[in-house]
């Protein structure tokens, strides 16, 4: 590890095989937490490469613990955190408005290492129970309309490092390799990113794997959809500027969207958006998140009805439902 460190830092790449490699190696505990942390820390000081994330994904791949749920052509919701927004769980919030609108969704998360809720705090703050059993996750899916795969059972590299993401609280690598590790593979996907450089790299990536795929970004340095500030979109065929007015959306605030100080601040929140006792805010930015998340799984489909059936699931009580049909079966 020493000398790959001082290639690093002499602002060398690595190549998608010898990315693999190292992963594996880290996954193995083949070296010490201040090896990790320095060689992680690497890849804050400069961008990540096509080759070294897709070296990455390969080690995650090969490794994780698979399921296959690919019958259902479920959608995953997500987005690679690392923001600095601390907002409340609204990708989490999205999938179960899918799910209540019809549609399979199996969700790819882990606990918050760098807000203070992730997926896993709030799915953990509803009492569910995190589970790799092919079976169950059919269950829950067949009941639900969602699974939840918990990214440190699937996968050992997720659970080395996962002290010292905490520790370090900081974003890192494995924000961007989160959400093209899902062991599912799902046919399709919704991925947030917090800055242009990651929306190309991503939007690049997803052009060569054959995903359908939606990526967004909101130029305020959201992973998500904020509704606070202009955001775009790269779909397969398509690649837009959206302002929030243009889709019948105020412009919100920051503070608007907010996740609170503790997990249980942000469960609450999630529970507000799913029973309809939500702010304005909180609600349509889970809406319009939704929204494109439908417009990936069915192109055809004009955005605007996109948002009306997202909207419909909230007001209908069917998200809702879904949720506690989850929790049945998970808990």
């Amino acid at each position: 590890m020493k000398d790959i460190l001082y290639r690093l830092f002499e602002h060398q790449y690595l190549g998608r095989e010898e990315a693999q490699h190292i992963l594996a190696n880290i996954a193995e505990g083949k070296y010490n937490n201040e090896q990790v942390s320095a060689f992680i820390t690497v890849f804050l000081m400069r961008s990540i490469s096509v080759d070294e994330l897709a070296g990455f994904r390969d080690a995650l791949l090969s490794m994780r613990v698979q399921v296959d749920l690919s019958d259902y052509k479920p959608i995953d919701i997500v987005g690679t955190g690392g923001d600095g927004k601390n907002t409340f769980n609204i990708s989490t919030a999205s999938c179960f408005v899918l799910a209540g609108a019809g549609y399979k969704v199996v969700k790819h998360g882990n606990y918050g290492a760098t807000s203070v809720s992730g997926a896993s705090n709030v799915i953990e703050q509803h009492g569910a129970k995190f589970t790799a059993d092919s079976d169950k996750l059919r269950e829950s899916i067949d009941k639900s309309g969602m699974a939840f795969l918990h990214a440190p059972l699937f996968n050992p590299a997720m659970k080395a490092v996962a002290p010292i993401r905490k520790n370090l609280a900081v974003r890192t690598f494995f924000n961007l390799l989160g959400p093209l590790a899902n062991p599912a593979m799902p046919a399709y996907q919704l991925l947030g990113v917090y800055n242009l450089p990651l929306f190309r790299l991503y939007s690049y990536t997803y052009q060569a794997s054959g995903t359908r795929f939606g990526v967004v970004y909101s130029m305020g340095g959201y992973d998500e959809i904020s509704l606070t500030s202009e955001f775009k979109v790269a779909m397969p065929d398509k690649e837009k500027v959206y302002t929030p007015e243009a889709l019948g959306f105020p412009r919100y605030e920051d503070t608007d969207l907010w996740g609170g100080a503790t997990p249980e601040a942000a469960s609450k929140i999630f529970d507000a958006v799913l029973t309809n006792t939500a702010t304005a805010a909180q609600r349509d930015c889970v809406v319009v998140n939704s929204a494109f998340a439908i417009q990936v799984i069915h192109p055809e489909k004009n955005i605007n009805d996109c948002i009306a059936e997202a909207r419909e699931s909230l007001d209908s009580g069917k998200a809702f439902e879904h949720l506690k049909r989850f929790l049945e079966v998970n808990s």
